[in-house]
């Protein structure tokens, strides 16, 4: 399986002939194996040149860029090597039918709920707790109103009623007081809750977006997020399933084990944000469950979470081509 190197130094990106390698800025060297690379997450202060991304471009590796704060700050996206005209006009077809777009986007919505429901439930069975189980009956009712909504404000007023009461969830599962949350805060974030949750969903934008490449989809058309002057919106869509069962799993691992602590924060222009150390260990972390495998019930056989969000991603390729309706993946745990 291809690698994701994370590069949080200062120093420059380099290629010299066929080998690429980082120079940090005390001289030090580190070479990268290009043939073992998926992508690159960059969170340091990186020279590139045209040299570079030519090199890249011709080996199909995306770079995906944070800036001092941990924010998705964008993207080198290669030429498309799958490009197909048929997906992109059936893509295109399916957003500008307001049925289509509506049948597609219910399913991200579903897949958010249901998987939420799912994280909700692991720790309700480790602990009887009856303001989880009333959380569940609460998501559950919501999850029944998918079906009516009529369009997308109606279907994201749905979404954002379940991530309110899921959110709140949080208190009860995490056990530290320094970790509390109230309200969902994102630029900036006002809490260190908050924080985690905004840093560990950018991964996984980055994620939905470099597996999306590796299709004939187009990541600027969603169908859930509104298709408009944003790059792209498909990864987000695609991300909602996948967040709650990724991000919040890791997050409350790691805050209940004590690997991430308050220490590991910095409160800067109104905010507070992961520090270095802090991004470090949550994208270790991350980096870990996405390698995690999990028994797939249509395969019989084992994959791994990275694998999962590729193959959702040709669900929806196959949806557009009429091949088979699409149905979000749910975690059977």
């Amino acid at each position: 399986m291809k690698k994701t190197i994370y590069i949080f130094s200062s120093g420059e990106l380099k290629r010299k002939q066929n080998t690429l390698y980082f120079e940090t800025e005390d001289n030090k060297r580190k070479y990268i194996p290009v043939e073992n690379t998926n992508e690159i997450q960059i969170f340091g202060e990186v020279t590139i040149n045209k040299k570079l991304l030519d090199f890249l471009s011709q080996n199909e590796i995306i770079i995906h860029f944070f800036n001092y704060y941990g924010y998705y700050s964008g993207s080198f996206y290669p030429r498309e090597h799958y490009n197909s005209g048929a997906v992109i006009l059936k893509q295109a077809e399916h957003y500008m039918d307001d049925k289509k777009r509506l049948r597609i986007a219910r399913s991200f919505v579903k897949g958010a709920i249901e998987n939420s429901i799912r994280v909700i439930r692991y720790y309700y069975n480790r602990e009887t707790n009856p303001s989880l189980e009333e959380s569940i009956k609460k998501l559950i009712e919501l999850s029944t109103k998918i079906k009516e909504s009529n369009d997308i404000n109606e279907l994201m007023a749905i979404e954002g009623n379940s991530k309110d009461i899921y959110y709140r969830v949080f208190n009860e599962i995490i056990k530290e007081e320094d970790f509390s949350y109230s309200r969902r805060s994102r630029r900036p974030p006002n809490s260190r809750i908050n924080a985690l949750i905004s840093f560990g969903n950018s991964l996984v934008y980055t994620y939905c977006l470099s597996e999306i490449y590796k299709t004939h989809l187009d990541p600027r058309i969603g169908f859930l997020h509104a298709t408009n002057f944003r790059r792209f919106t498909l990864n987000l869509d695609l991300a909602e399933i996948f967040k709650p069962i990724l991000v919040d799993r890791l997050i409350f691992t790691l805050i209940n084990k004590k690997m991430i602590q308050k220490k590991h924060f910095i409160a800067e222009l109104g905010g507070i944000y992961l520090n270095k150390s802090g991004r470090k260990i949550f994208v270790e972390g991350m980096d870990e469950r996405l390698k995690q495998t999990i028994k797939h019930r249509e395969l019989g056989r084992k994959v791994s979470y990275r694998t999962l969000i590729r193959m959702e991603a040709y669900k929806i390729e196959k949806h557009l081509l009429g091949d088979k309706e699409y149905e979000p993946w749910i975690a059977s745990w």
